[in-house]
């Protein structure tokens, strides 16, 4: 299979597309539980508002839904999706709603705060929610892999992941209700420029006129980069602050929520809060109305008050009453209107040790991905993890603490982050000398990696080891590596790899050849090489040795040599060894006889071969068979089954009979018997039960590239015999695979048939060459500083880099961090075959550093894989312990590191954090150096 074909192919495409796809940026993640929602009776009046811009049919517009923290955004967000996730597109459809897409941003988890995933994941949901778009995405997919890129420019991404199918629905959507995309959080990306970049794009795309009607509801904080984004917009008019008020021009529909008259609503809630309550605690009784009005108060119009307050009221390990005293009491002065951090003040002072509670929170808020407790424990250390379950469980209303202690906590809102980060937010005088939290959490990743992963040079050791191999075959580009290696229908591993490329480069030896034997020498047999190499007169020598046990197992190189076209390369080798022995023999077996009811093996019988070969006793034997019987009349019968008392015969019951014998199904394979079957005859005939047996494996490999055959794959049999072993390995061919990509392939792919298929080896072989290809782009992008090249670590960067294409693909698979690397294929290495003897020896080296990777804790992880995170945000300068750790890990450990995080998120990972890295520690690193030379 050429590149071209690699690339048309859909395996992988939806499973890829699906891995990408943020799930926690649903509306309706787990990840995001609790769910803000508009509790029934609040925020009607803006809710009847926002939907009446959600029924307007004249054209889509982007609608800018903004306020300060705690206004009760994302619950309007939520309320909105979960009611358009309600209501069909049309009556006539229960799978097509009109939410099509989701994603709620977040700072807490890395793949919510940036625009890369954004377009990915709502083409993922569109897709899902309407099917016929499927196809588009795939296609668009196969023809740019790189669209799932993260790194992609995001305008080729809503291009080909969002605009395409869009377009697509643009008739059928015509005289319906217009769809609706819902974004919560704009302010929780980090990047002020992917936020300006996305909001233009988004604007951008609702004039285009090719488009159906769809609208787009975006919340975020009053934030002025994203104000001067939206102002930007040629069509929008002036941002107006009145409450519940818009401005409606060109695209943009602005509503700000700031002064809004909330306080009923919130009264609301506060009832609502305290009735559940009670059910819990009878002896609680129903605060009094001024009570009730002082709390409303105190909120100061900002839901996440009232929310916080009840969760500190209710926290069920003290008395509701005397916490409802405490916050009545708190609260004597109104909060101020535009922040809670005061409320935040009053929960610290009931903590037995509130500067310790303010470092713990301070460590969640600021974590890159949340963790559990024990996992925090453990990162922060022996020291700064004593006692964290106790002292966070005094924060439940400030933070979401799961009774299963192996669930990460969660603050409740961003605002306590904000509260965090700078300490003048905080006025209690106990937490105005606290650590900055960034560079705590930098100390602690660096000590537990210093202390959990054992210092070892093994990576560069077995790096260096295999390039001393490096001139052992003539290198290529890698760059065509994919395109040589286009006929892998298995999961390459290192060995086979290996096998292949000497094989595709002419370095064939006689102690490899059971390569040939499996599904990807079978492949390349098939390709113009494999051909040419079959054809190649002395390779008659392969045929009488191991061809004789290998011709009737290997399905796909008999097939090939069967089919029209290969006669050429029967008329040298293939006829002189059906005189030998070893031919005779194989004449005898089901596959030779099969073969002597061809055109070419009836052809053979005609030559000089083949007459000697009748004259045998071998050969006297076959013609008293039944097969060598049917010879005789072979061809008056095919030439009478072309009229129609031919045709009328087959109805009869003898002409059934007859299709049911070997005879019967070698005619189904000519261009009659294939003509017969798209006939209503056929057709018919196709409906018996047993049809699926009658057809021998080359005849069924050819009658399903026809119309009938395709239509018999729409049927249940036919999707059923697709999850057999013969079905499983028809997908691998190339009739197969282009059968997947026609509607019909493409309607089975999203079967749970076809899903679970897509999880399959075969369908893993496009995602590994993806992933290879990408790793080399960012190896070729990533440029090391000469300085660092003393390091061990770069050194054994600076060596996979310099590796030949026949040797870097291999030791890829061996570090490869998706799955372990395969058995190693059963050959018989010669001696002198040093190469392979060295890529085993690389390949155990890997399953053993992986092995090593995988047994560590989730802590570890975290460390290894934010470090640089957290050193970059780090308060500067660094203090002494920081600096003194950073030098010793960056000097003695960060190769051990690089081999560990190489076996589990991939060399790219690893590239991207030392980037990051290098930028903020030049001087250090510069300073490292002056240190190694001396």
């Amino acid at each position: 299979m050429s590149l071209d074909q690699l690339r048309r192919s859909s395996e992988g495409t939806w499973e890829s597309l699906s891995r990408i796809a943020v799930k926690g940026a649903e509306y309706n993640s787990r990840e995001r539980q609790p769910h803000p929602k508009c509790l029934e009776g609040t925020r009607v009046d803006l809710l009847d508002y926002i939907y009446r811009l959600l029924d307007d049919r004249k054209k889509g517009q982007l609608i800018w839904l903004h306020g300060t923290a705690g206004v009760g955004k994302s619950a309007v967000a939520f309320t909105v999706a979960e009611r358009m996730r309600s209501l069909k597109v049309t009556e006539q459809t229960n799978v097509e709603k009109r939410l099509a897409g989701t994603f709620f941003f977040s700072r807490k988890h890395t793949e919510r705060c940036t625009t890369a995933y954004f377009f990915a994941t709502l083409a993922y949901q569109l897709a899902c929610n309407f099917p016929s778009v499927r196809e588009d995405l795939n296609r668009a997919i196969r023809e740019n892999p790189a669209l799932l890129d993260p790194n992609k420019s995001l305008r080729d991404q809503m291009e080909g992941l969002f605009l395409k199918p869009l377009r697509r629905l643009q008739i059928r959507l015509r005289e319906c209700p217009p769809s609706v995309f819902v974004v919560d959080a704009l302010d929780e990306c980090v990047s002020e420029t992917e936020v300006a970049d996305l909001i233009s794009l988004l604007a951008e795309a609702l004039r285009e006129p090719d488009l159906p009607v769809v609208h787009i509801l975006l919340t975020s904080r009053s934030e002025e980069h994203i104000r001067e984004a939206i102002q930007e917009k040629e069509a929008c008019a002036p941002v107006r602050e009145r409450p519940v008020k818009t401005s409606v021009t060109g695209v943009v529909a602005v509503i700000s929520l700031d002064g809004a008259d909330v306080d009923r609503d919130i009264c609301i809630f506060l009832e609502y809060s305290f009735r559940k309550l009670r059910v819990r605690c009878p002896g609680l009784l129903q605060p009094s109305r001024n009570k009730l009005a002082r709390l409303v108060s105190r909120a100061g119009r900002r839901f996440i008050v009232a929310s916080t307050m009840m969760k500190f009221i209710d926290d069920g390990y003290h008395d509701p009453c005397d916490r409802l005293q405490l916050m009545l009491e708190f609260t004597s002065e109104l909060l101020p209107g535009t922040e809670v951090y005061k409320l935040y003040d009053c929960i610290l002072v009931t903590c037995s040790d509130p500067a310790r509670a303010y470092l713990l929170l301070s460590i969640v808020a600021t974590l890159a991905d949340p963790l559990s407790i024990s996992q925090i424990s453990e990162l922060l250390g022996p020291g700064e993890g004593k006692d964290v379950k106790t002292v966070l469980v005094q924060l439940r209303s400030m933070m979401d603490i799961p009774t299963d202690s192996s669930l990460p906590v969660n603050i409740f809102h961003s605002s306590v982050r904000d509260y965090v980060l700078d300490p003048s937010n905080c006025n209690l005088p106990e937490v105005q000398h606290i650590r900055y939290p960034h560079s705590l959490l930098a100390r602690s990743c660096l000590h537990l990696m210093m202390q959990a992963i054992p210092r070892s040079t093994a990576l560069l050791d077995a790096l260096l080891q295999l390039k001393t191999h490096s001139r052992a075959m003539k290198p290529h580009d890698p760059q065509s590596l994919k395109q040589a290696l286009s006929f892998i229908v298995e999961p390459p591993t290192p060995l086979t790899v290996l096998i292949a490329l000497q094989w595709l480069r002419g370095g064939h030896k006689s102690d490899l050849l059971s390569w040939l034997e499996t599904l990807d020498g079978c492949a390349w047999l098939e390709t113009q090489g494999g051909k040419d190499w079959l054809q190649n007169r002395w390779r008659k020598d392969w045929f009488q040795t191991q061809g004789k046990t290998f011709w009737p197992k290997a399905h796909s190189v008999r097939d090939w040599l069967l089919t029209q076209g290969r006669k050429g390369s029967l008329t040298e080798a293939w006829p002189s060894w059906l005189g030998t022995q070893s031919g005779r023999d194989w004449l005898q077996t089901q596959s030779g006889q099969d073969w002597l009811q061809t055109q070419w093996g009836q052809d053979w019988l005609r030559t000089q071969w083949g007459q000697d070969w009748l004259q045998t006793r071998w050969g006297q034997d076959w013609l008293q068979t039944r097969r060598g019987q049917d010879l005789l009349h072979t061809q008056h019968r095919q030439d009478s089954l072309q009229t129609l008392n031919g045709e009328g015969w087959l109805k009869t019951e003898s002409g059934r009979e007859w299709l049911r014998d070997e005879s019967g199904r070698e005619w189904l394979q000519t261009q009659s018997g294939r003509d017969w079957l798209q006939t209503q005859d056929g057709k018919d005939w196709l409906q018996t039960q047993s049809r699926q047996d009658l057809l021998p494996t080359q005849s069924r490999r050819q009658w399903l590239q026809t119309q009938g055959g395709r239509e018999w794959l729409k049927m249940q049999l036919g999707q059923d015999w697709l999850q057999t072993q013969g079905g499983r390995n028809w997908l691998k061919t190339q009739s197969g695979r282009e059968w997947l990509q026609t509607q019909s392939g493409q309607e089975w792919l999203h079967t749970p048939q076809g899903q679970a298929w897509q999880s399959t080896a075969a369908a893993s072989v496009w995602v590994t060459m993806e992933e290879f290809s990408r790793t080399l782009e960012a190896i070729s992008e990533y440029t090391i500083i000469p300085e660092l090249l003393l390091l061990a670590a770069f050194q054994a960067i600076q060596q996979f880099r310099s590796l030949p294409d026949f040797l870097m693909f291999p030791a890829f698979l061996a570090l490869r961090h998706q799955d372990p690397s395969s058995a190693v294929l059963q050959c018989h290495f010669p001696s002198e075959i040093e190469i392979f003897h060295a890529m085993m020896a690389f390949e155990g080296f890997a399953h053993e550093a992986q092995e090593r990777s995988r047994s560590t804790s989730d802590a570890l992880n975290y460390a290894c894989q934010n470090w640089a995170f957290h050193l970059s945000r780090s308060h500067n300068p660094w203090d002494n312990t920081l600096n003194h750790l950073f030098k010793s890990f960056w000097s003695r450990h960060l190769l051990c590191w690089l081999e560990r995080q190489w076996c589990l998120k991939g060399l790219r990972s690893c590239l991207a954090i030392l980037f990051e890295a290098q930028k903020f520690a030049l001087a250090e690193v510069q300073s490292l150096v002056k240190e190694h030379r001396q």
